[in-house]
């Protein structure tokens, strides 16, 4: 009798009830829960707990998996009871605190920084479009349409995405920059727009679809400078879509080596019977499809291609796995605060600094009442400039006379990089109990903001008079500049100068003879007391505040999406550290936005000297990237040298006042040892204020945030067993994990 029992009592289990997969989706992520975490506890794959809380098509879970999730929702419930009134389907972006903030100091992506700041993508060759925000709300459909619940937190505010423009939603764009293509149970292609609207597709063919997207589906953002472009509409397609349209799910070993699909695959052939053409990139994980324009009229479409790697998980994270309407959501927040993606967040971040700065604009109508284009002043122009030899990387056409082996040195080369220096600790520091990491907020953002950079062409100069204000790249010897004593704002201070880095050289070694410097560099020599003489000089004559819109729209999403994650500009210290705990896993979603934003940071400095990428280069020979006018290897050490001159501007205000020095920095970390595990213990806040001119915690570009704590004895026992008494501790401060020992490349 007892297994009938049993039997029944199973039976129940089965059924036991659940929630709506919106509500299911809500208990998890009221409770911090991710969905890693739910398929362990259940002993499911993470996929299955994804396709439970689906709200276009979500699974059931069956036999003791149900009751045991049953189980789970209930318990949860108890603690999160669901708001009285369910919230009103708002749209998919947010606004934030977007107050002014202090110019600060640098950025990372611990393993793959050097990656990111030398960007081995092309970005597209068609010409740029430029974007503005998303529609803060989405009132009409195109088509015909399917209601979808959002994926947005219960209980946000509802409210316009930053950027919005003043004069309301365009009806060209009603239906927002972007969709996500996705074919249903029932065989129906839909498309997944920002805001939770959903769009009956009836496209057969990519063509069709091409066609039907710029004809019916009123995708795009308005221009974000008066002489730019409108944004492409971008389509991201899922594997459902590529399956329905021909394509493949994934490329195979040969076509992702060559980037795109083979000249005569079928959809190809399609889009060249319809007279639809691709640009060199072919069609590829961002593809553009596109026809000659007529008059002002673009006819072009852009599809992201997720499993072809379209979206890095080093910066979109698992943002392919998304479903549909959360991708959407995604893809949406990023597009409106930043720009519609044109490739990756490399490229994006490059485009990004044309749409804001156009190379050319209408000039005033002619005697006919004709008007031309011009040049746009401000920008970097239609055509590409020379660098100068000293800001060559190696291999470039300016070099081709070397000596196929030689070495350029310092005094040949200019070497601006982020800090990666590290020293033994002190006696003193060993007795402490801590070694705790902070981190600067955007510090490659932070540093571009202000600074003065060359637009045109550099002027070379023999023994020219050090002007601050001057921007270029200088040939001076500033081994005399002495750490142990050096002015701080007026005063000359005494400081022990074998604890810090120099801040002339990436590795903090101190310079032994003439180098070549990038204007911050020597500026700051000068600010430290010491007289600097240049022996020659490449300076640009014509230059402006080039990146500063590009650094404004870039913190404005910053801030704004981590408002959204409860992270507030001006929030007190110990709130500020506290709201930061855990800040990603209160919405994911967003975290992978914000992810996004850094790496088109630091991505689209890198691509400012974007080096060859393979295609049967030779040493001394062009490559593609040379024929833009955004490939300036001088505007991205400008703003390298600033961020590194910015944070040891910070570290020696740090050790004038209160007698610490670092342990090890690593691009915006900086290391040191304390008796406590916060910040707190060793940033010397007086009555709740910062040391003026030195760190700060806060979520604004510039200021710190908590990074990491270890214990010394971590850090000892690590230098120890590789054998490394100079291991660069910042690399594995987050975490304490070393696997074995990183060399930062």
């Amino acid at each position: 009798m007892s297994e009938l029992f049993d039997a029944v009592d199973a039976l129940v289990a089965s059924r036991s009830p659940l929630p709506p997969a919106e509500e299911r989706k809500r208990l998890r992520t009221a409770h911090g829960l991710t969905l890693d975490e739910v398929a362990a506890a259940l002993k499911v794959r993470r996929a299955t707990v994804s396709g439970w809380e689906s709200t276009k098509k979500s699974t059931e879970p069956r036999g003791p998996e149900r009751e045991a999730y049953a189980r789970l929702l209930k318990q949860l419930a108890e603690l999160y009871p669901a708001p009285e009134e369910p919230a009103a389907p708002v749209p998919d972006t947010f606004t934030g605190a977007s107050d002014p903030m202090e110019a600060g100091t640098l950025p990372k992506d611990r393993a793959s920084e050097a990656a990111a700041m030398t960007a081995t993508e092309n970005p597209q060759t068609s010409a740029p479009a430029p974007v503005a925000a998303a529609p803060a709300a989405v009132t009409r459909p195109a088509r015909t349409t399917r209601p979808t619940s959002t994926s947005r937190r219960p209980g946000a505010k509802k409210a316009a995405p930053a950027g919005t423009p003043a004069g309301g939603i365009d009806p060209r764009f009603e239906n927002g920059p972007l969709a996500v293509v996705d074919v249903d149970d029932d065989g129906q292609v839909l498309a997944y727009c920002t805001g939770g609207l959903v769009l009956d597709v009836p496209a057969k063919s990519i063509p069709a679809l091409v066609d039907w997207t710029l004809r019916e589906a009123k995708l795009g953002q308005p221009k974000l400078s008066g002489p730019g472009k409108d944004a492409d509409p971008l389509l991201v397609l899922t594997e459902a879509a590529l399956e329905r349209y021909g394509l493949p799910i994934t490329l195979t070993d040969e076509e992702r080596l060559a980037g795109r699909l083979p000249e005569g695959h079928k959809v190809i052939k399609q889009l060249a019977r319809a007279e639809w053409k691709l640009t060199k990139r072919g069609f590829g994980p961002w593809a553009r499809i596109y026809r000659p324009a007529t008059g002002s009229e673009r006819a072009c479409v852009q599809l992201c291609i997720p499993s072809w790697n379209a979206l890095d998980t080093r910066h979109w994270g698992e943002a392919r796995q998304l479903p549909p309407a959360e991708l959407a959501r995604v893809l949406g927040v990023y597009a409106s605060r930043v720009m519609t993606p044109r490739g990756s967040t490399a490229v994006t971040g490059l485009e990004l600094m044309t749409a804001l700065h156009p190379p050319t604009r209408a000039s005033e109508p002619d005697a006919d009442g004709k008007r031309h284009s011009e040049h746009n002043p401000g920008s970097l122009g239609r055509d590409p400039v020379d660098c100068a030899p000293c800001e060559a990387p190696d291999g470039h056409p300016l070099l081709k006379d070397l000596p196929r082996f030689h070495v350029r040195g310092p005094g040949e080369k200019l070497f601006e990089e982020a800090y990666d220096w590290a020293r033994p600790m002190t006696d003193a520091e060993c007795t402490l109990r801590h070694l705790v990491g902070i981190d600067v907020n955007m510090a490659f953002a932070a540093g571009a903001n202000g600074l003065v950079v060359g637009l045109g062409a550099p002027t070379h100069v023999k023994n020219p008079v050090f002007d601050p204000k001057l921007p270029g790249s200088w040939l001076v010897d500033l081994s005399h500049v002495d750490l142990s004593r050096v002015k701080v704002g007026k005063e000359w201070v005494e400081l022990d100068g074998s604890l810090l880095p120099s801040p002339f050289t990436p590795k903090g070694e101190h310079p032994e003879g003439p180098a070549w410097y990038a204007t911050p560099t020597v500026a700051y020599a000068q600010e430290l007391g010491y007289e600097v003489r240049p022996l020659e000089a490449w300076v640009r004559y014509d230059n402006g505040r080039y990146l500063d819109g590009w650094y404004q729209r870039l913190r404005d999403a910053y801030l704004a999406t981590m408002a959204d994650l409860g992270v507030h500009a001006d929030m007190e210290p110990a709130d500020f550290l506290a709201a930061m705990d855990g800040c990603k896993e209160r919405d994911p979603e967003l975290a992978i936005v914000v992810s996004a934003i850094k790496a088109t940071v630091k991505g689209g400095l890198g691509k400012l000297r974007e080096r060859p990428r393979g295609e049967g280069w030779r040493p001394g020979e062009p490559w593609r990237a040379l024929s833009r006018p955004t490939w300036r290897p001088d505007i991205r050490a400008a703003v390298i040298s600033r961020t590194r001159i910015n944070l040891h501007r910070k570290i020696v205000k740090h050790a004038a006042f209160t007698g610490q020095y670092p342990v090890a920095i690593l691009s915006d970390c900086v290391v040191y040892a304390a008796n406590g595990e916060s910040p707190l213990d060793f940033l010397p806040y007086r009555d709740g204020k910062p040391l003026p001119g030195g760190f700060k915690l806060g979520i604004n570009p510039g200021l710190v945030k908590h990074e990491g704590t270890q214990s010394v004895l971590w850090g000892e026992e690590v230098r120890e067993r590789f054998n490394a008494p100079e291991l660069n501790l910042a690399r594995y401060i987050k975490d304490g994990t070393v696997a074995d020992v990183d060399n930062g490349e």
